[in-house]
């Protein structure tokens, strides 16, 4: 016998010729073998004179003889090619052992052959060859079986058929977890196109669709209330009128916006605010139907949409008692709030759809709705409108007015007038307000009262206020040069809560003066009565900062408004403005408003308030305003609104007779 292209002589071990620490290997366990009577194989490698490794098996049988063991008999193959397959094997399962996918293989019947220590841990499969016993395999590839395509089922597909299949199934790990498989089956066939085997690989994908999952919730979902937002209200709103179409019934948008979240941000802080949101939109789901879609699509507005009512009335119900589940005292981190809502309802009409796309349809309707609800607000707040063409014509003026507003300060139409304030007691002017007008080219003079809120709402209200105080200081600059005034010379110029609540402002406005050489304390910014109840910190910062530097400040229209007796006492005023609504009857023969008049000035007075009263248009008014002790009058009666020309020519007239009077 030759092994390795040695002889081997009788007696002498078939592992002679193996490689050294291999022959030592087989020598000792065929010591502990030989004795055994039992079959003795063994492999071990040889070196061939060309430099390569042989790998030789010899397997041996006992050979018994009259019942006793009388030697052994066996064979040595060439077993080289089946130690490399097997190796590779081997260095195959351990690297699919390690991977983080299942790999999984089945015969044509379904019975598990191969399964990786990842496919026992995730799919919960036993070693193969359990047969029927492995539920976990049996269920897995009845899962991915269900989900197959026929054709890689067939026993005789189509010659050109794809022996692939990639997609998705549900499935509960042994954890109890419901868990979604990526799965790749390859279908391998006999050369009849019977199927052969499968092979599978799955990934446990729960994880990455958990998190698309959170990623479209959060894209079309609200973060602090988890309600939907606007994409999603939109597109529920687009298929809402798409079914309208068929069924012939009217879908209502309900526009929420509440009416204090600025206040209550501004005074008590905004995790209070956020609380409020939270608590409000608890209620609109309390409110509504379960087939109603509540969202909040921005700070403080909420919409709601409706389907299947039956009219406009039955909108206009379902808006109240929502107006009235928010409306009311609310108890937030210790803190009372007074909550309240505007709502806007805008219902859909077999005209809109006909003219518009349910996509355009429903930003249609959520424009309408917001329309109809900021008339609401104009119209005093805590109240629901509902949508008319008329109100689209109004907006859409608004809009239009809006954008030429934009045009107006760079077009230089803007105008400065001044109405004389006059002393009570001595009647010389002592100061003049400055009030704004707009040359519109198509519309005329416009009074603020037609614009000033766009401005407010738009942002411009900062640019245009500043250039009322410039042109206000430079013409009280130029009087007081040319002599028509004293020194003490005062302007009145209004400023809104937006502009208090500009951390930039006293700056920009002291600058202004001191550009124009002119004192702070000529200056009152004139703010609304809303101002003062408000009560907002940023306002009552520049406030104290430009009384700081002398600038007084008036609050304008008392008793047109809120009337917040309380708030005079700790907000910073210098100088208190009586409504014109208050004045116009004082002076009657039945004593009118005087009881009012009086009480309020002598409050003022106690509290060291200049008191100025507005509308004065009778020379009662101006008899009886001295008699109540009213400091300052103002009205049409000590002079109407004219420009800087004219109130300077107005001066120099006044200043002429005075000095003929002394002659």
């Amino acid at each position: 016998m030759v092994l390795g292209g040695a002889p081997l002589s009788v007696g002498t071990a078939p592992w002679v010729n193996a490689l050294p620490h291999e022959r030592t290997e087989c020598e000792r366990r065929w010591v502990q073998h030989r004795d055994s009577g039992e079959t003795f194989t063994v492999e071990f490698r040889i070196g061939l004179a060309t430099g390569e490794v042989m790998w030789i098996q010899v397997a041996t049988q006992p050979v018994v003889i009259d019942g006793a063991l009388a030697g052994y008999i066996g064979t040595a193959i060439d077993c080289t090619t089946l130690v490399t397959q097997r190796q590779l094997s081997d260095q195959l399962v351990g690297l699919l052992d390690v991977s983080g996918d299942a790999v999984l293989v089945f015969d044509r019947v379904g019975e598990l052959m191969f399964a990786n220590d990842t496919a026992r841990t995730l799919i919960g499969v036993t070693d193969p060859g359990a047969g029927a016993g492995d539920v976990a395999a049996r269920t897995f590839m009845q899962a991915v079986r269900d989900q197959l395509p026929r054709v890689l089922l067939d026993a005789a597909p189509p010659a050109d058929s794809s022996h692939r299949w990639e997609g998705e199934i549900g499935f509960r790990s042994p954890d109890g977890i419901a868990r979604t498989l990526s799965v790749v089956v390859q279908v391998v066939r006999d050369p009849d196109g019977s199927v052969h085997h499968w092979a599978t690989i799955t990934r446990d994908i729960t994880e990455e669709r958990q998190s698309q999952a959170e990623l479209a919730r959060q894209a079309t979902h609200d973060a602090l209330t988890g309600l939907p937002n606007r994409v999603l209200f939109e597109r529920k709103t687009t298929e809402a009128l798409e079914r309208s179409r068929t069924t012939h019934s009217s879908v209502a948008v309900l526009f929420i916006d509440l009416d204090k979240l600025k206040h209550v941000n501004d005074t008590i802080g905004h995790a209070v605010g956020d609380q409020l949101i939270v608590t409000v939109a608890r209620r609109l789901a309390a409110a509504t139907r379960p087939s109603d879609l509540v969202a909040r699509i921005s700070g403080d507005e909420f919409v709601v949409l409706c389907e299947g009512l039956l009219d406009e009335q039955v909108a206009l119900d379902v808006a109240e008692r929502i107006r009235t589940s928010i409306t009311g005292p609310l108890v937030l981190q210790g803190v009372e709030i007074e909550a309240g809502a505007s709502i806007g309802v805008a219902m859909s009409t077999p005209e809109l759809l006909n003219t518009e796309s349910a996509a355009d349809a429903a930003v249609t309707l959520l424009r309408s709705a917001d329309t109809a609800m900021y008339r609401a607000k104009q119209r005093g707040r805590g109240r629901s409108e509902l949508y008319s063409e008329d109100m689209r014509t109004a907006a859409k003026a608004r809009q239009t007015l809006a954008s030429e507003l934009e045009q107006a300060l760079a077009g230089n139409q803007f105008a400065v007038v001044f109405q004389p304030i006059e002393s009570a007691h001595t009647g010389r002017v002592v100061a003049a307000e400055a009030l704004l007008r707009w040359n519109h080219p198509t519309r005329g003079l416009l009074a603020p009262g037609a614009f000033l809120d766009l401005a407010d709402e738009s942002g411009l209200i900062a640019p245009i206020g500043d250039w009322v105080l410039n042109e206000s200081a430079r013409t009280v600059a130029e009087w007081i040069s040319t002599g028509l005034v004293d020194r003490n010379m005062a302007i009145h110029v209004n400023a809104s809560r937006r502009q208090l609540s500009d951390i930039t402002f006293v700056d920009r406005a002291l600058t202004i003066l001191r550009d124009n050489t002119l004192e702070g304390s000529q200056l009152v910014f004139e703010t609304s009565e809303a101002t003062l109840v408000d009560n907002n910190p940023s306002v009552l910062r520049t406030v104290t900062a430009l009384k700081r530097q002398g600038v007084r400040i008036a609050v304008d229209d008392f008793g047109a408004g809120y009337s917040s007796l309380a708030s005079l006492r700790t907000f910073p005023a210098d100088l208190l403005k009586l409504d014109g609504t208050l004045v116009r009857d004082v002076g009657r023969t039945d004593g009118g408003d005087d009881p009012m008049v009086r009480s309020l000035i002598q409050l003022a007075h106690s509290l060291n308030l200049i008191v100025c009263a507005e509308w004065v248009t009778t020379q009662d008014h101006v008899q009886r305003l001295k008699v109540l002790g009213c400091d300052l009058l103002q009205g049409n009666r000590i002079g109407e609104p004219i420009s800087a020309e004219a109130f300077a020519t107005k001066l120099r007239r006044t200043t002429a007779q005075a000095i003929q009077a002394t002659d």
